[in-house]
């Protein structure tokens, strides 16, 4: 009597990109105990992870927000530009109830948070792959609820556009308006007027108020205390 041999089966070929090499390779041997996915490459920066792209055939991308002093955002773009079928899921620090939803506009098929459980981040790679778009429940139900009442956070973060938020998040590292300009490829005069259009929107009164609320938040978000 034959007896056949299990079907082998084929592992999902991801990018991972992140900028902190411990929790880079922390989350590849998590990915890589499952029977099937593979991080078959890993990036520390947009460049790398471009540059990888074209020489692997890959099913999905993990990209963190934030790569330094470059967006995860901007990377998103850039990858689909390059292969609009990729899946992308965006799994980062930064609160979810900010940036799910930006992620999607950018074309990213889910988001989840590095605090979030191993099951959870592993249920969010599988969805992703499966063609489904992937946020927490419970951002689920904060997109419902701002879709039904129009219901803004108090600390008006979300009226930001994306390039704005990189501004306010830069500002909060301590860059200057010069190291902000060169770093977004920008003009000084572009980034002042965003700096001026953010302290509208935010209701600061001071550059120095600006400055001491975008620490604060981007100090929370890297404590994960959001």
């Amino acid at each position: 009597m034959k007896t056949t041999a299990p079907a082998k089966t084929t592992k999902k070929r991801i990018l991972l990109v992140d900028d902190h090499p411990v929790m880079r390779d922390g989350f590849a041997q998590l990915i890589n105990h499952e029977a099937d996915l593979h991080v078959c490459a890993q990036a520390a920066t947009p460049t790398e992870a471009l540059e990888l792209l074209s020489q692997h055939k890959l099913h999905l991308a993990i990209v963190d927000l934030s790569l330094g002093d470059a967006s995860g955002l901007t990377l998103v773009r850039d990858l689909l530009h390059r292969q609009r079928d990729l899946p992308v899921l965006v799994l980062s620090m930064h609160d979810e109830s900010l940036y799910a939803e930006r992620v999607l506009r950018a074309g990213a098929r889910g988001f989840v948070m590095k605090q979030a459980s191993t099951e959870e981040v592993l249920s969010a790679i599988r969805t992703v792959l499966s063609g489904v778009n992937y946020v927490s429940d419970r951002i689920k139900g904060r997109m419902l609820q701002a879709m039904v009442t129009g219901q803004k956070s108090a600390e008006g973060l979300d009226t930001l556009s994306d390039r704005e938020m990189e501004v306010f998040q830069l500002i909060g590292k301590g860059r200057s308006t010069r190291e902000i300009a060169e770093g977004l490829s920008l003009s000084i005069k572009t980034i002042e007027t965003y700096r001026m259009h953010l302290k509208e929107k935010l209701d600061a009164r001071t550059a120095t108020e600006l400055g001491r609320r975008a620490v604060e938040w981007t100090s929370r978000q890297q404590t994960g205390k959001v």
